[in-house]
């Protein structure tokens, strides 16, 4: 398949990989026809994806089924009245009609725009207001169905919703009862040409795939991709991944991140590679690592978090002796995790590093050796660099931001632009460079190194400090098992580092100052003593966002609201003696 966009398809050398990768984009390219369906008539048995589910269910699905079924998904939604152009929200969890649903609409021409199952009434309606959404496709769970009925009032634009089950409340289309019903002989007859007639053939420029970021401040911001943006994941898949025909793959992620087409969809189909999925209510590491024992998983991908709690875990009751590749993406890897994982797999954490806007734009990659804690060397699909504030180029060891020069024109991968909000997307676009927000610093080898988000960064007593460079820290002490450091303000210094910290089970009961202290004392002996938290709080979970991104923000903005809160007790304290009547003593306490 991949010889089909390749000049070059094997490589020995990341000086190889930079100077002869090339990928040929096809005129009017659709991954569903030029992919998916070249799969089915040329490996139409292939296993192109295994579900199962956390009840025991099981199903497959080869390269023929998913060509059979989004054929007849796309009569359905053109049944509906969907078209080229028109927007579709996914919110279908990890069920099996995702992928469907998914290659039906790229096959229309239509923007498909993955939701996770966990937004409530206010997020699907900002959602559909702001991507004039028309039909809602969802699965039939009762919270799901609740927040969309409760939502619809104000969804002026949304002509449909369809529940794929179990539950069809009234108000919503039974797609399992419907969509095999669906009859446009024209379209099933397979042929794309009289596809491309009956509802216009897409342009590459046409926009495929919209995702709302998971607003780690502020509302999400509709990110959209052309139909280009399947063929950047080409190197995510067949490269970043190393996969091949007889790769079974399991990304962890829900379908409602960007992360599930990076890991779940596009480049391992390019790859030829059966896509696992488990789809499962509770994340908990040993039933995951039963499945990947059970159905003997050749490669995995999911973020750091993922990690830390699989290897506090017994290894020795899982056979895993299948599993010949990981990687690792979403979050900053620290070395402890990297160190853990080798130790117990005897495999290398391979690091990538990209953004909902973008594919993966730097990577690990098999011919490369990894550095634990770094996110590899470019992609070359990317002509990627470090900037000063100034604009400058940085120097090996200086800290800049990643950015992506788009002087000679947009990669494959980069994102078309923030729908509908021009200003935001000039604000991190401008004069040929793409600024990703994100700080490293580069090593002599020109490997990358994650420093933090800009306004992350902590400066206190004239240092400035990464919170990655504390956390990874934290995370080598035995009694943490997640962490998030931040800045809050302070007299001398400006600003003092503060760590959260969820303690493991078995030190959640020693929570107290001297923990406190010795995990203080920990940092100071294992980086530069000005790093060391000097506030240290014990929390149950840190703040994420529905994608699990930590929100350092709402920490931030927590920090903010007691300082303000203890000020005005000081004021109340000192102003409550001046109005000596008891009148006035009751009007003060009930302002202040």
């Amino acid at each position: 398949m991949i010889e089909r966009f390749l000049h070059q398809t094997e490589f020995v050398s990341q000086e190889d990989f930079v100077r002869h990768f090339h990928i040929n984009v096809p005129e009017h390219f659709n991954f569903a026809y030029d992919v998916m369906d070249v799969w089915a008539q040329e490996a139409p048995d292939k296993l192109a994806l295994l579900w199962t589910n956390d009840q025991g269910e099981e199903k497959r699905f080869t390269f023929q089924d998913l060509k059979e079924m989004s054929d007849q998904a796309a009569a359905y939604l053109l049944q509906l009245g969907i078209r080229r152009g028109d927007s579709v929200m996914l919110m279908l969890g990890r069920r099996y009609e995702f992928w469907v649903s998914m290659l039906a609409l790229h096959k229309i021409g239509a923007v498909a725009i993955p939701a996770t199952h966990l937004l409530t009434a206010h997020d699907i309606i900002y959602r559909c207001q702001r991507a004039d959404i028309k039909v809602i496709l969802c699965a039939g769970e009762e919270s799901i169905l609740e927040h969309i009925s409760e939502a619809l009032p104000e969804c002026p634009t949304v002509r449909e919703a369809v529940s794929i089950g179990p539950l069809v409340p009234a108000g919503f289309r039974d797609y399992a009862s419907e969509w095999q019903q669906a009859s446009l002989p024209l379209y099933r007859s397979r042929m794309r040409k009289e596809a491309d007639d009956l509802f216009g053939r897409n342009e590459n420029s046409d926009t495929m795939l919209m995702y709302f970021t998971s607003g780690t401040s502020g509302e999400p911001k509709m990110v959209a991709h052309d139909f280009t943006y399947a063929l950047g994941h080409l190197v995510t898949g067949v490269y970043w991944h190393n996969l091949g025909p007889d790769s079974l793959h399991l990304t962890i992620a829900d379908t409602g991140w960007g992360k599930a087409v990076w890991g779940k969809m596009y480049g391992q189909w390019f790859a030829g590679a059966t896509v696992f999925v488990y789809d499962h209510k509770k994340f908990t590491p040993a039933d995951l690592l039963q499945k990947m024992s059970d159905y003997h998983i050749t490669s995995l991908c999911a973020p750091p978090t993922i990690y830390r709690f699989l290897i506090q875990e017994d290894f020795s009751k899982y056979d895993l002796r299948s599993l010949r590749w990981a990687c690792t993406a979403g979050e900053a890897l620290n070395g402890a995790v990297y160190e853990k994982f080798k130790e117990l797999t005897g495999l290398e954490l391979r690091e990538g590093f990209g953004q909902t806007e973008t594919t993966m734009t730097l990577g690990t990659f098999p011919w490369m050796k990894p550095k634990p804690g770094s996110m590899g060397l470019p992609n070359p699909q990317y002509d990627i660099d470090l900037l000063l504030p100034d604009g400058t180029p940085a120097k090996p060891g200086e800290r800049g931001e990643i950015v992506v020069r788009t002087d000679k024109g947009k990669p494959l991968g980069l994102f078309k632009g923030y729908y509908k909000d021009d200003e935001k997307t000039a604000k991190v676009w401008h004069d040929g460079v793409y600024h990703t927000g994100d700080v490293a610093w580069r090593d002599e080898d020109g490997y990358f190194w994650f420093v933090g988000r800009n306004d992350d960064v902590i400066k206190s007593s004239g240092y400035r400090i990464s919170p990655f460079e504390v956390e990874s820290v934290l995370m080598q002490h035995p009694a943490v098992v997640e962490c998030a450091v931040t800045g809050v303000p302070d007299d001398i210094r400006g600003m003092v580092v503060k760590a959260t910290i969820v303690l493991g089970r078995k030190w959640r009961s020693q929570a107290g100052e001297d923990l406190k202290k010795d995990i203080q004392n920990f940092v100071k002996t294992h980086t530069a003593p000005y790093k060391y938290p000097r506030v240290v709080e014990f929390v149950s979970a840190l703040p994420k966002t529905i994608s699990g991104k930590v929100r350092r923000v709402e920490i931030r903005e927590g920090d903010l609201r007691s300082r303000l809160e203890q000020g005005l007790r000081k004021i109340h304290e000192a102003l409550r003696p001046v109005f000596w009547s008891t009148h006035n003593v009751e009007w003060i306490d009930n302002v202040l």
